[in-house]
């Protein structure tokens, strides 16, 4: 019996002490690497986000099939690894997008850790709501898309409209393009400036540009006629003798800020430069900031644009801004200082 009894302890204390090194192995398991992957549609800016970490871009191979199916093959392991996926999804959008499901599936399926979806431009975010009857609310459906092929969390920069945040049931970082429009803007400020929304729904913005310039705000009233027109019907603020900087999030066709250009010229702006945080211009919005009064535009490197001649263009990376937004989300710190300038909300 006592032989039996000794055993039974040498039993009970090798299980405890089994359990306390499994206990101490988990504590000290190394972290995940981070692990920043890119897709097709914004190239540029994905690598000098990896610059900006200190990091290599991981190993993807995007190819098509002769039916145009898009095949990814990660070329390295991602098992149990913090994983950041760059996809803007500018024009094409299906094919980025579609693209973008198909690399976290991918990675998805290679038993990534978490998957972050990194969208410096989140496409389809103007169908947000049904504003006539019988159409669908796609940046909702483009959410379940994200989730559904792996994501699990959203990294995002000015969002068209920011109720898109709740569409989803996962995290969702969304940060703001202004303190680096801003750094710009405070070297080249001109006296008695006035910050101008070209519509109702970006006032919010443009109240937040105001309050960091220290400058005036005005609004100008649109009334849409088409899906590439826009005609400008009145303003509220004072605008004659003044410099106005007209800010918005989104330009594709030019339509809405080359309309209230040409209304804030004519009630005595002495000049007129546009803010844009994405600038997807097609011909039709070339053609129309070239014949328009816009001295110069401001935008951003979210999505991709080549050169355009006989236009007054600077571009501003945000790299910097979404490689400090990935390090601390992958270091779990806070990225709320990302979201102010000077102890001020940006927006």
């Amino acid at each position: 019996m006592r032989l039996i009894a000794v055993c039974q302890l040498l039993l009970f204390r090798s299980r405890v002490q089994g359990r306390s090194a499994a206990t101490t192995e988990t504590l000290t398991a190394p972290k995940p690497d981070l692990k920043i992957f890119a897709g097709s549609s914004n190239l540029t800016l994905a690598d000098a986000i990896c610059n900006n970490i200190g990091i290599d871009p991981g190993k993807l191979t995007i190819t098509a099939f002769p039916d145009g199916e898009t095949f990814a093959k990660i070329e390295e392991n991602v098992r149990g690894e913090d994983v950041y996926v760059v996809q803007s999804t500018c024009p094409p959008t299906n094919h980025h997008l579609m693209e973008l499901f198909i690399i976290m599936d991918a990675l998805k399926r290679a038993s990534a850790d978490r998957i972050t979806a990194v969208l410096p431009y989140y496409g389809y975010a103007r169908q947000d709501r049904k504003d006539q009857p019988r159409v669908p609310i796609t940046a909702k459906l483009v959410a379940n898309l994200l989730v559904a092929a792996g994501a699990n969390r959203i990294l995002t920069m000015d969002l068209h409209a920011q109720q898109i945040q709740g569409f989803f049931d996962i995290p969702v970082d969304h940060l703001y393009a202004s303190p680096v429009i801003f750094a710009y803007l405070k070297y080249t400020k001109r006296d008695n400036q006035v910050v101008v929304s070209p519509d109702v729904g970006g006032l919010k913005m443009a109240h937040a540009y105001s309050e960091m310039l220290g400058a005036d705000l005005a609004i100008v009233a649109k009334r849409r006629t088409s899906a590439t027109d826009t005609e400008s019907v009145g303003i509220i603020g004072e605008i004659e003798g003044k410099n106005a900087l007209l800010v918005d999030d989104l330009t594709e066709t030019a339509g809405t800020l080359v309309n209230a250009a040409a209304i804030l010229k004519e009630r005595g702006a002495l000049s007129v430069r546009a803010c844009v945080s994405h600038t997807i211009l097609n011909d039709l919005g070339i053609d129309r900031l070239k014949n328009s009064c816009i001295d110069e535009l401001i935008t951003t490197d979210t999505v991709p644009r080549p050169e355009i001649e006989g236009l007054n263009i600077n571009t501003l990376s945000v790299a910097g801004l979404l490689g400090e937004a990935i390090q601390r989300i992958h270091n779990n710190s806070s990225v709320n200082s990302l979201f102010r300038f000077k102890g001020a909300r940006t927006t």
